[in-house]
C-alpha cells in the first residue's frame, strides 16, 4: 500500500491517547493518524465516512449511529478492557472488528483492586480524616488483619488470576467462582472453587472481577448481600453495574457489611444524590483502575499495535467479536491461514454452491476450531460475496446464505501433528475433500490432500489443478501451452493411485493465467478438468 496520504487509509483517535500509540500508529506505512480528541460527537460524525478505523476510551460511546456513519469502518479499537460503550452487536453485522488492550492494565487494576481491601479493612480512609480533623481515634479505628482470612474471587481472568497471587502473598485463603476456569487453572493458582451461592457465606471479603453485560447486571443483589457472613468486605474495581448500589448502601449502614471497597459505578461521575455518598465503612476512588502511568503507555501501545495488525496485515485475531477463546488469540495465525488457503482451494473445485462444509481437525491445539472455521468460511466466499468478509462477520453471512459449517475435532493423520480436512456436500451428495497440514517447527502451510488423491504443495500464489488420465507426454504437452503463454512454472506436482489411471497435476505458476489458456490445456488430449486457484 502506497505511503501518500491520498492511498492511507484513515484512523480517527476519538479520545485522548499516550504518545506512544499515536508515535506507533503515525509510523506505520499507509495509515493516516487523525486526532479528533479535543472535538465533540458532532464532529466525529462528520469525519467518519471514508474512515477505516477508531481508537476510543470510555469518553466516546460508539453507537449504532456512529458505526453506521462509519460507512467503511473496518476496526473499533477500545484503549482499555470495557469495551460496554461499544455496540458490539452493531458492529459485527457490519464486519468490524472490535479490539482492546486486555493485559495491559492487568497489573494496575489488581494493585487497586486489592489497595481497597487494604484500605477498607484497616479504616484507612477514616483514619486520615480524623487526624486532618484534629482527631486521635486509635482505639475506635479497629480494623481486621488479612492473614489468615478467606477471600472469594469472582472471575478469574488476567486480574481475578493476579488478585489471587497477592492475597495469597498476604496469608489469605482464596476460594473462586468461575465457571469456565478448570480444576487444573485452579490448583496452578492455588485457589479452590466453589459454587456461586457456596462462596457468598465462606468468605471474610469478596472480589469481583467479571465483565458487565445485561445477564450480569445487578447480579450481587440484596439477597446475595444477605447471604454474606457479617462483616464482609466486598470490592469492586472491574465494572460499574455489577453491585446493586442502593442495597450496598443499605447492607453498610445497617453493619450487614463491615465495608466496602468501589472504584467503578454504575453512573460515572457518581451522581450527587446516589444512596452511597453518605455510605458509612465504604471506600471510593474514581475509576482508577488503570490510571498509572505504567498501564497508560502499555494500554496506548498496545492498541496501536492491534489496530495496526489489523488494518495492515488483516489480523484479526485480538477481536473481541471473532470466534476466538482468550487463550489461543496468540497462537492461532497459522493454523488460520491453513484453513483460508483450504477454504480458497475448496471454492474452485466446484462452481456449485454447497449447503454443508465440515471442518475437521486433528492436532494438539485447544480451541482452534473456532477461529479455524471462520477462516474457512473467509477462504471459501471471498469470491462468492461482496466485502466487507473477514472472520468477524463470515460465519454469520455463510449461515445468511444457507451454508452450514460444522466443527468436528478428530485424531491427527498419518505424521501430521496439526492435520485440517474439509469435506463438502451438495444435497445429499458428498463430494471432495481437501486436506492441509502444518509442518515443521516453524509450522509451514502444506496441501496434502486434494479428492483421493495425496499432494504436497505449497498454498502459494497461483495454482493449476489438472486432472488427467495417466498417459506418457501430458506433462509436456502442459508445459508447452504454458510456455507459449509465458506462464512460468514454479512446481509441477503429480499424485497418481495407480500406473495408467486418473492422476492429479499440480502445478504452481507465477501470475495468472486467462481463460483461453485454461481452455487450451482443456482441450489437450487426456485431460479431464483444469482448474486455477488463487492463494494470495
Amino acid at each position: 500500500m502506497s505511503d501518500s496520504a491520498g492511498d492511507a487509509q484513515r484512523l480517527l483517535i476519538a479520545d485522548p491517547l499516550l504518545p506512544e500509540g499515536i508515535e506507533t500508529l503515525r509510523a506505520a506505512p499507509g495509515i493516516a493518524v487523525e486526532d479528533h480528541s479535543e472535538g465533540d460527537r458532532e464532529g466525529l460524525l462528520r469525519a467518519l465516512p471514508g474512515a477505516s478505523a477508531l481508537i476510543v476510551r470510555s469518553r466516546t460511546k460508539v453507537d449504532a449511529e456512529l458505526i453506521e456513519a462509519g460507512d467503511t469502518l473496518r476496526v473499533i479499537g477500545r484503549a482499555g478492557v470495557g469495551v460496554d460503550n461499544i455496540d458490539i452487536p452493531a458492529a459485527t453485522r457490519r464486519g468490524i472488528a472490535v479490539l482492546n488492550a486486555p493485559a495491559a492494565n492487568t497489573q494496575s487494576t489488581a494493585e487497586l483492586a486489592f489497595a481497597l481491601l487494604l484500605a477498607a479493612a484497616r479504616r484507612i480512609p477514616e483514619a486520615d480524616a480524623s487526624i486532618r480533623a484534629g482527631e486521635w481515634r486509635r482505639k475506635e479505628l479497629r480494623g481486621i488483619q488479612l492473614s489468615g482470612k478467606t477471600l472469594g474471587v469472582i472471575g478469574l481472568g488476567r486480574i481475578g488470576a493476579e488478585v489471587v497471587w497477592r492475597a495469597r502473598a498476604f496469608g489469605m485463603r482464596v476460594i473462586a467462582h468461575d465457571p469456565f476456569v478448570s480444576a487444573e487453572r485452579a490448583s496452578d493458582l492455588g485457589v479452590e472453587l466453589a459454587d456461586f451461592d457456596a462462596l457468598l457465606p465462606a468468605c471474610h471479603a469478596i472480589t469481583v472481577h467479571v465483565p458487565l453485560s445485561d445477564e450480569n447486571r445487578g447480579f450481587i443483589g440484596r439477597k446475595e448481600m444477605a447471604a454474606m457472613r457479617p462483616g464482609t468486605i466486598l470490592i469492586n474495581a472491574a465494572r460499574g453495574g455489577l453491585i446493586d448500589e442502593a442495597a450496598l448502601a443499605d447492607a453498610l449502614r445497617s453493619g450487614h457489611l463491615g465495608a466496602a471497597g468501589l472504584d467503578v459505578f454504575a453512573t460515572e461521575p457518581l451522581p450527587t444524590d446516589s444512596p452511597l455518598r453518605d455510605a458509612p465503612q465504604l471506600v471510593c476512588s474514581p475509576h482508577l483502575g488503570a490510571s498509572t502511568f505504567e498501564a497508560q503507555r502499555q494500554v496506548s501501545r498496545q492498541i496501536a499495535i492491534s489496530v495496526r495488525n489489523a488494518l495492515i496485515e488483516d489480523d484479526f485475531s485480538a477481536a473481541l467479536n471473532a470466534p476466538f477463546e482468550a487463550e489461543v488469540r496468540d497462537g492461532a495465525g497459522p493454523i488460520m491461514y491453513l484453513g483460508r488457503c483450504l477454504g480458497r482451494l475448496l471454492a474452485g473445485l466446484h462452481d456449485e454452491a454447497p449447503h454443508r462444509i465440515e471442518v475437521r481437525y486433528g492436532g494438539p491445539l485447544d480451541g482452534v476450531l473456532g477461529p479455524l472455521a471462520a477462516s474457512v468460511a473467509v477462504g471459501f466466499l471471498e469470491r462468492r460475496v461482496d466485502p466487507p468478509l473477514n472472520v468477524v462477520n463470515a460465519l454469520s453471512i455463510a449461515a445468511e446464505r444457507g451454508l452450514e459449517i460444522v466443527r468436528v475435532r478428530t485424531q491427527a493423520v498419518g505424521d501430521y501433528t496439526n492435520y485440517v480436512e474439509l469435506g463438502v456436500r451438495y444435497g445429499r451428495r458428498a463430494t471432495d475433500v481437501v486436506g492441509g497440514a502444518l509442518m515443521g517447527t516453524r509450522m509451514e502451510p502444506r496441501i496434502v490432500r486434494v479428492g483421493k488423491f495425496r499432494v504436497d504443495t505449497q498454498p502459494l500464489g497461483t495454482c493449476l489443478l489438472i486432472r488427467n488420465r495417466d498417459r506418457p507426454g501430458v506433462i509436456g504437452a502442459v508445459g508447452t501451452v504454458l510456455g507459449e503463454a509465458n506462464a512460468n512454472i514454479a512446481e509441477y506436482h503429480l499424485a497418481r493411485r495407480r500406473g495408467g489411471g486418473r492422476s492429479l497435476g499440480v502445478v504452481r505458476i507465477d501470475g495468472e493465467v486467462p481463460h483461453e489458456v485454461l481452455g487450451g490445456l482443456t482441450a489437450l488430449d487426456e485431460i479431464d478438468e483444469v482448474r486455477q486457484i488463487h492463494f494470495d
